[in-house]
């Protein structure tokens, strides 16, 4: 999964198809749990770019995108946000799966 460099690079990938952008930190033991199956969610989802986005690197991002609980996902597709699944509760690989496929 690639990370976010910078709030321009934001802006130009949500402007492509099937992006999904995954909000997270180092810190967060919610966001350790999804770790070991993502890879196995790229692979399943080839469709989607998916992108790393650090919360304390991004805070000025998660604040504009209304997002306060992570680990949290938001697609986007040509720069209209698809859907989000954003709270702090602890994602199980369904739960993620069934996000995915409801875009």
């Amino acid at each position: 999964m690639k990370n976010l460099e910078s709030f321009e690079r934001f802006e130009q990938l949500k402007q492509e198809e099937r992006v999904i952008f995954l909000f997270s930190a180092d810190w967060c033991p919610d966001c350790r749990v999804i770790e070991p199956f993502l890879p196995t969610l790229e692979t399943e989802f080839s469709e989607y770019q998916f992108i790393y986005v650090d919360r304390d690197e991004f805070i000025d991002l998660c604040t504009q995108l209304d997002i306060f609980g992570i680990p949290s996902f938001i697609a986007f597709s040509e720069g209209k946000e698809t859907g989000r699944f954003v709270s702090k509760n602890r994602k199980t690989k369904e739960e993620i799966e069934e996000f995915i496929n409801s875009l």
